[in-house]
């Protein structure tokens, strides 16, 4: 079993929920881990069959396993990680960077590395530094996070100030006017300019996080001051059954289409950059993290009559509840009609669209961050 959380105080129902899901990760890790490629897959998913099947393989996923993993024990790890301890695993990782060119794959192998005090870290730091050699470049926001939380973690370690510096300029400049909220892109050029203003969850939680972090590694107030105004908006926008919602609109602060509602960001990702704001000395959000669990075990969706999400004997959590609109029609037409008038909704999608299905997958990192989330502290 594994042992329980102890990062917040919360309601004995929230804690049992949290320890039954660490304890269902490390049964279920495993299970996405493909031997024959020392890797794991992209996602466990039901396939036409009903049979659950493993598609894919990410170097990120495997990242964020090892991230989560470092705070299980080691027996745990060599259970989760096909025999490696999170050490032995890093290393595979780092032999993999010469091949690996997306910034935020690199970042979080960085990440993981400067966590655990690897001896490799300033090889992966190097090639962080090759790809990320023009911050000016635009960049999608959650990489640029993880290189904050990357380079904020290594900062003891090695001299990383300089980098560390541009990326926490290159994420706060991409806040817009008086938005508390962040976009999906640091600046033009990624995003079609008719829904540049459209930013998602995660585009929120990694900036909030990551400033976090850095606040708590070198006391730096406007970092902690926007990753606060951040937090405390997406927590005023949280939906009334507890729900994290997925699109937002970057220059209003609003949401502009709250489905699919992904349970990662009920178990796992809200927390995260909720408590991390907290242990560097931010407010408590117990209320906001306790609702965003029960949500997980009573979707408000469902009115008490819908099929479970958590699956302990499979060893899953499915990933979303949401509409099955054809070509994503609700997001698109409101991400238009914001467009056009800030804060305008077209009425009656909800009723066309319900939000009723489920998605029947399982992706690696969904487990490696609910392992970082709640085993993370220093009393190993």
């Amino acid at each position: 079993m594994i042992r329980p959380p102890t990062r917040i105080d919360l309601a004995a129902d929230a804690s049992q929920l949290v320890h039954r899901l660490c304890d269902l990760a490390v049964r279920g890790l495993p299970q996405m881990y493909r031997a024959t490629d020392d890797q794991f897959v992209f996602t466990r998913a039901e396939g036409l069959n009903g049979k659950i099947e493993l598609r894919g393989k990410s170097n990120r996923y495997a990242a964020i396993v090892a991230l989560g993993a470092y705070w299980c024990t080691e027996e745990q790890q060599r259970e989760i990680l096909g025999g490696h301890s999170v050490d032995e695993f890093i290393t595979v990782l780092v032999k993999r960077l010469p091949t690996i060119g997306n910034l935020g794959d690199v970042a979080l192998i960085c990440w993981a590395a400067a966590q655990s005090a690897h001896p490799a870290l300033q090889e992966a730091l190097a090639r962080l530094r090759d790809l990320d050699s023009d911050p000016k470049k635009a960049q999608y926001v959650v990489e640029a996070a993880w290189v904050v939380s990357a380079l904020a973690t290594a900062r003891k370690q090695a001299d990383v100030e300089a980098p560390l510096a541009l990326a926490r300029e290159r994420l706060l400049g991409s806040l817009r006017g008086d938005s508390p909220l962040f976009p999906h892109a640091t600046a033009p050029g990624l995003v079609p300019w008719y829904r540049s203003h459209v930013s998602c969850f995660a585009d929120q939680v990694y900036p909030i996080q990551a400033l976090a972090r850095l606040h708590a590694s070198g006391d730096d107030a406007t970092a902690f001051r926007a990753s606060g105004r951040c937090a405390d908006r997406i927590c005023e926008l949280q939906g009334d059954g507890g729900q994290w919602w997925w699109h937002y609109d970057a220059n209003a602060g609003t949401v502009i289409e709250g489905y699919p509602v992904y349970m990662v960001h009920q178990h796992a990702m809200a927390p995260m950059a909720l408590l991390d704001l907290t242990d560097a000395g931010g407010p408590q959000y117990r209320e906001h993290i306790e609702r965003g669990l029960r949500w997980i075990t009573n979707p408000a969706e469902f009115n008490g009559a819908g099929e479970p999400l958590v699956l302990d004997d499979e060893g899953v959590t499915w990933r979303k509840i949401y509409r099955g609109d054809p070509r994503k029609v609700v997001r698109a037409v409101q991400g238009a009609t914001t467009r056009a008038v800030r804060g305008m909704h077209v009425p009656g999608l909800d009723r066309m669209y319900p939000p009723s299905k489920v998605d029947r997958e399982c992706r690696p990192y969904e487990f490696g961050w609910l392992l970082f989330t709640w085993l993370n502290n220093d009393a190993r």
